[in-house]
């Protein structure tokens, strides 16, 4: 999928908008948080995420976030077959985004999310910058 000129997809001049229009569906998000957390993925790494999500969609938002450079796509050494994808500094860009996701739903889902992810929120509240940097190093 190519993205068409980027001017035209926006539906205002508003700043969330138009990330939300670029990137903002859920699909995006959940693969954006799979490379911050997971490093490089293939394509199989992401159908077997716990979301479910669908081969004919997991394909169109990998080529959509590798359209708007936000992630790489680049062939696994030792399969032809096989492509690792990783974010660029353009997509690393988002994960303070994510991790205030993440600080939110602690604070408001906390009966309901993982205790890896609480203990993110944790250090986050403790130490954003630091927990912040322990990732976007990487």
């Amino acid at each position: 999928m190519k993205v068409k000129n980027i001017k035209n997809n926006f539906r205002s001049d508003c700043p969330i908008s138009s990330a939300l229009d670029l990137f903002g569906d859920k699909w995006s998000l959940l693969i954006i948080r799979d490379l911050v957390y997971f490093g490089e993925r293939t394509f199989k790494d992401f159908s077997g995420a716990a979301e479910k999500i669908s081969s004919a969609r997991l394909s169109d938002r990998l080529c959509k976030l590798e359209a708007l450079k936000l992630l790489n796509k680049l062939n696994h050494p030792t399969n032809k077959k096989v492509f690792l994808y990783s974010l660029t500094p353009k997509g690393m860009d988002l994960f303070p985004v994510i991790a205030e996701y993440v600080k939110w739903s602690n604070r408001y889902l906390n009966e309901h999310i993982a205790e890896p992810a609480k203990q993110f929120a944790k250090n986050l509240e403790a130490d954003r910058e630091g927990t912040l940097n322990q990732f976007m190093k990487q």
